[in-house]
């Protein structure tokens, strides 16, 4: 196989940048290792519903989303948060109106954001979107690139002029051979780079009624006993079922040892912050990012406690004189770690790929 560009990922930042370079006219490749499109975004049908299970909003002075919903004609909507708030503490005892988990402000949309993959893919060419595609290796040279990929059990080279790695730094260095092999200080800095989100876990429960709402809750919960650390309102824009998600305080190796025992005390702790009628969930969804090795590695299974300051260090954008391309939302100066950020990323790579001047991507 040959192509212009090859893109490594079919997560947000690689299909925006197919997207960029499909408007552009130019000829490009897209490989994804899942069986599916959208990497950290995933959205779960349930019913009449859709349920984010990856990051489910947005926030204002966030103009590239905003910008991407409108023009597919996707309804934005803000997080529901009218009613009290729930704050259990370390002994379970549960007080209402106190706590701040609140995420006002907030922005979903409809459809979840699975919505986006969607729409972003189904204006691409699928000829040109691979998924099952692993890319084992990664050789340069000066006449171009050759990607030996995996593609449902059959070896497969793609040649092209350029890769652009559309995938956590530390998957990539991890999980690709790159022929020369890159120097050791450049693997170290794609490996310290944290994944964003890859060592979260959350729980979904759906309903038929929305049992919070109507006792004057807002579905926010703060917990110091767990499983759930903090707890949202997950409902779609309009109609039912209805649901609460929420971030699981449980280290990583814990949960993949007692997953079931999690669920099932994660039910007895609704049922203690919001009422007897929360026993029963229509499906309750355990989604552990950090099982996801397409995601997370094993030094991801600890989540970052603060935001990392994310952008490219200048050893690996010089990567580029070799057509060697890094392009996910770690990779973006001003919003890495967002979606806004997979957009930001794949914005500025599709204007480096064109060869523009783009000076806003700085060192670290």
């Amino acid at each position: 196989m040959q192509t212009d560009t090859l893109i490594i990922g079919g997560g947000l930042s690689g299909l925006a940048l197919a997207d960029h370079l499909a408007g552009a006219g130019a000829e490009f490749l897209l490989v994804e290792a899942q069986d599916r499109l959208g990497g950290r975004i995933l959205t779960r049908a349930v019913g009449d519903g859709r349920f984010d299970l990856g990051p489910a909003w947005f926030w204002p002075g966030q103009p590239r989303m905003a910008a991407l919903a409108r023009r597919f004609n996707i309804a934005v909507f803000d997080q529901y948060s009218s009613g009290d708030l729930m704050y259990q503490d370390q002994t379970g005892a549960v007080q209402r109106g106190r706590g701040y988990a609140s995420m006002q402000g907030s922005y979903r949309l409809a459809g979840g954001m699975g919505s986006i993959i969607d729409a972003l893919s189904g204006g691409l060419d699928h000829h040109r979107i691979v998924t099952n595609a692993s890319v084992e290796k990664v050789a340069h040279a000066q006449g171009g690139i050759t990607a030996h990929v995996q593609h449902k059990g059959t070896a497969v080279t793609v040649q092209a002029r350029r890769v652009v790695l559309a995938i956590p730094p530390r998957v990539a260095a991890e999980t690709v051979t790159f022929e020369p092999a890159l120097a050791p200080a450049q693997l170290q800095s794609l490996w310290n780079v944290p994944t964003w989100m890859a060592g979260q876990a959350k729980i979904l429960a759906v309903y038929d009624t929305p049992h919070w709402r109507n006792a004057g809750l807002s579905g926010d919960a703060m917990s110091r006993r767990g499983p759930m650390v903090e707890i949202h309102d997950a409902s779609p824009m309009a109609g039912g079922p209805y649901a609460l998600f929420g971030f699981i305080g449980v280290p990583a190796d814990a949960r993949t040892l007692h997953a079931d025992k999690i669920l099932q005390v994660a039910r007895d702790q609704l049922v203690a912050l919001f009422g007897p009628e929360m026993a029963n969930p229509r499906d309750l969804i355990l989604q552990d990012w950090a099982t996801v090795p397409e995601i997370a590695r094993a030094a991801d299974r600890r989540p970052a406690g603060h935001h990392p300051a994310y952008g490219l260090p200048a050893s690996i954008r010089a990567l580029a004189d070799r057509g060697i391309h890094f392009a996910s939302t770690e990779s973006a100066p001003v919003f890495g770690g967002f979606l806004e950020g997979a957009l930001e990323a794949a914005e500025y790579m599709a204007a480096i790929l064109s060869g523009a001047n783009v000076t806003s991507v700085r060192a670290r």
